[in-house]
């Protein structure tokens, strides 16, 4: 049977996965648009990667809007959602009014905790996937995707329930629908994508919360270094290690299960991050320079959030997010009085 996806958010990351999917036989990928709706709708995306090579993906349809794909008609196998979560921005699960069908799976690739909640809220009786990526993309222009390092993607299906001992008879389908995602992903040649169960990608997510949420305030925190800056710098490399094991000493008393042993010790993540001179700077890092709104509720709230609901601290990640939520806060102060 063809296979319909679409692809709300259509920057980097999901567009670099969009055009992987698309190669796969029978399966139609479409994309919405925002800023660089012109360039697609005209031009499609040019894609260069060093593993695959430079190409060209045209979507099956260049929406400029979710009403645009509402008045399509068409039904939804999968919708992948891909754009930045900002819960203290906007609702974006509103976005999706419309365009999820009694058979529609919803594909969160998102940064975070907690991402799912709003999705499962909104469309309580559709099935959800939770997917985490570690692949370096970027879109210096409208429609050039530069894809330059990794392609990892893990997607479990997101059934909370279990976390209470609670299975329901969807939880089959749901487990499905997300092992056929990764599939289709595996024969566009996303080799290290793998089907996760719920625990384990939710203690993935913690995994890379870890990481995010001790580089990327850190970096905005010190005029935007890069990584490999921070991890050559004795005092922030004590820094973002203590941070590291603070929240991986606390996402296993919080889900009730360990840590899988083959995850990278924060040790690892450092010795990996010195061996990368490319010069990268985190996510919030690039956005605070360029003026945007950053990831802070999900990297950061959300973890210290959940933490309290069980008696639990992590007092340097809470150092490091009333800060930078301050910072923020006081940064777009003074753009509005300017205003």
């Amino acid at each position: 049977m063809p296979v319909s996806i679409l692809i709300v958010g259509a920057g980097a990351i999901g567009a670099f996965y969009a055009s992987r999917l698309a190669l796969v036989p029978g399966v139609s990928v479409s994309v919405i648009c925002r800023s660089n709706y012109k360039a697609v709708k005209s031009n499609g995306f040019k894609i260069t990667s060093p593993q695959y090579g430079d190409y060209t993906f045209t979507p099956s349809n260049t929406f400029a809007n979710p009403e645009e794909a509402r008045k399509s008609g068409i039904q939804w196998d999968y919708i992948v959602v891909s754009t930045k979560a900002l819960p203290d921005v906007s609702d974006d699960s509103a976005i999706l009014e419309g365009l999820v069908g009694d058979k529609t799976a919803i594909v969160l690739i998102q940064n975070g905790l907690g991402v799912e909640e709003p999705y499962a809220k909104r469309f309580p009786h559709a099935a959800i996937c939770s997917a985490v990526t570690i692949a370096t993309c970027a879109q210096p222009s409208h429609g050039l995707i530069k894809h330059n390092r990794w392609t990892r993607i893990n997607s479990g299906p997101y059934l909370p329930h279990l976390d209470t001992g609670k299975p329901k008879a969807t939880d089959a389908r749901i487990t499905e629908q997300n092992a056929a995602f990764i599939a289709l992903l595996v024969e566009g040649g996303i080799k290290d994508a793998s089907a996760y169960t719920h625990a384990k990608l939710q203690l993935v997510r913690w995994h890379k919360i870890a990481i995010n949420a001790s580089m990327n305030p850190s970096s905005v925190l010190t005029l935007c270094s890069s990584n490999h800056a921070m991890a050559h710098d004795a005092e922030v490399r004590t820094h973002l290690l203590a941070v590291m094991h603070e929240i991986l000493a606390t996402a296993p008393k919080i889900l009730g299960v360990p840590m899988p042993a083959e995850f990278a010790t924060p040790e690892q993540i450092i010795r990996s991050t010195q061996r990368n001179t490319s010069g990268s700077k985190p996510s919030m890092a690039l956005d605070w320079e360029a003026g945007k709104r950053m990831e802070i509720e999900v990297i950061l709230g959300n973890p210290i959030r959940m933490a309290r609901e069980r008696g639990l601290e992590m007092p340097r990640l809470q150092s490091l997010y009333a800060l930078v939520r301050m910072a923020q806060a006081v940064r777009d102060g003074r753009r509005e009085s300017k205003l």
